[in-house]
């Protein structure tokens, strides 16, 4: 059995736990020859692994070898500087974590996507959906979204190319990410890679300007709030409703993602509580506590 990976098969391996023994670049044999002896010990491990389902049963004790190529692992520079066309580009071409391993695109916004907004809505990490659409909360889980912000008059679509005009800024909300890559086999992010893809955020709030934050789900609010909230690894997401947090001086409401509204929807109410308040503080111009 042969198998020819690509970049997305061998990142599968990775993320199973598979250590692949191999420099990088390196070509596994020439064109119409037979296979190196490395190339059929990689694809034999592959095949057994894929086969048996052993790398995600954890029965497979190997761990991913990885090269120390600190170069590959650096965020772009000036990123708190950047323009939206440069930030665009420096997250579509990021390595700076695991998380772009296998990925097949950056979710990062969609064309129409506002420049400017009142209201910022960071989400959980992207899921096949998002990654296959290239934006945030797509299929089902998007439609509650745009239900939901069109209820209180907002869209996630800007008719105005600048979004500039304080109706179209008002009216609006930017939708993102809490990362913005979603890895060849599905996880949950690290603290490091939260940290890390927080530099983008921190970037998009900057250039936004929104006036209130919805985070919705856990690793959106942890994102957010580290260091801000005591024991927040620890505290239910349905304890962290009903308060106004605070993210570099804007005010934050937590609730809940529309994927788990869409499983939960008697928890629908709840969520409508909690973007009532977002409107509220926005409205009354309240500073977070």
């Amino acid at each position: 059995m042969s198998l020819d990976l690509d970049t997305r098969q061998r990142a599968m391996l990775q993320e199973m736990g598979v250590r692949v023994w191999l420099p990088e670049p390196v070509a596994l044999s020439a064109p119409g020859k037979a296979p190196t002896r490395l190339a059929s010990a990689i694809e034999n491990v592959a095949f057994y692994v894929i086969r048996t389902g052993a790398g995600t049963k954890k029965t497979l004790n190997i761990q991913v070898a990885e090269k120390d190529s600190e170069g590959s692992l650096a965020l772009a520079d000036g990123i708190a500087s950047m323009d939206w066309p440069t930030l665009t580009q420096s997250v579509a071409n990021c390595q700076a974590c695991r998380l772009c391993a296998g990925r097949q695109a950056p979710v990062f916004g969609a064309p129409d996507a506002p420049r400017r907004a009142d209201w910022l809505v960071l989400g959980e990490p992207p899921d096949e959906a998002a990654e296959r659409s290239g934006e945030p909360f797509a299929e089902q889980s998007g439609q509650l979204l745009d239900n939901m912000l069109k209820a209180l008059g907002l869209t996630r679509r800007s008719a105005d190319p600048s979004g500039l005009t304080v109706t179209a800024v008002e009216k609006a909300a930017y939708v993102t990410n809490v990362v913005k890559c979603r890895p060849a086999l599905a996880r949950n992010p690290t603290q490091q890679e939260l940290a890390t893809c927080e530099n983008f955020l921190r970037r998009e709030v900057a250039l936004v300007q929104p006036k209130v934050i919805l985070a919705l789900g856990r690793y959106a609010a942890q994102a957010l709030l580290q260091g801000s909230v005591p024991d927040l690894a620890g505290t239910p997401l349905g304890k962290l409703r009903g308060h106004a947090f605070a993210y570099q001086g804007i005010p934050v409401i937590v609730s809940y993602p529309p994927s788990y509204l869409l499983r939960s929807p008697l928890h629908k109410a709840r969520a409508w509580a909690d973007l009532c308040l977002a409107q509220e503080l926005l409205r009354r111009g309240v500073e977070p506590v």
